[in-house]
């Protein structure tokens, strides 16, 4: 066999067994994946919608049921926030809300996005260039629907609010493109 052929053999099959360990680093879980996405994967099946993380011998993270998730929040905050189901574009209370304040979680009270860092992206859902603190939303590669994506969940009660993508304004030139159902809203005084 000439060389040519046997040479686009092996980078065929090399390719392909790069993107079959790739696919397999992403559905594999991970320490940051999300716990949601273990559940649906089969991999976790508690009762309980959230593991506590402790630090320094103190719950940092808000612990309850899915039943009590079911009490507190409405139907469509629990699909967004516990399912990570999406509104739809332009309909959410808080796409085009404009008073001066802190968006907080629907779930647990934490602050996530102040109203300075709010900018239209012309998207349909309420947009920030970064929350309040670094440490107020965590990321999790999402794979779902055929696309990678970042979501962005509350770092205390791991509430999904949305995803981050690197198309936003500056400073950060990032948009952290939020559900107002994952969001309540606390004016300024």
């Amino acid at each position: 066999m000439p060389a040519g052929p046997l040479i686009i053999k092996i980078l065929v099959m090399g390719t392909l067994l790069l993107g079959f360990l790739a696919l397999l680093t992403n559905i594999m879980p991970t320490g940051r994946q999300h716990l949601r996405s273990r559940r649906m994967l089969g991999l976790i099946k508690s009762p309980t919608s959230m593991v506590a993380t402790v630090n320094d011998g103190e719950d940092v993270k808000v612990r309850k049921t899915e039943e009590e998730w079911k009490k507190e929040l409405t139907e469509e905050q629990y699909q967004v926030t516990r399912c990570s189901a999406t509104e739809r574009p332009f309909t959410g209370k808080y796409w085009d809300h404009h008073e001066d304040g802190t968006y907080t979680c629907v779930g647990c009270g934490q602050e996530l996005f102040s109203s300075d860092t709010k900018f239209d992206s012309k998207s349909g859902w309420p947009s920030y260039y970064k929350p309040v603190d670094k440490d107020a939303v965590d990321e999790i590669k999402d794979i779902s629907y055929g696309m990678v994506r970042t979501e962005i969940v509350c770092s205390n009660c791991e509430a999904h609010l949305g995803h981050v993508f690197p198309d936003g304004p500056r400073p950060t030139g990032k948009r952290f493109c939020i559900n107002s159902a994952s969001l309540d809203f606390v004016k300024d005084e």
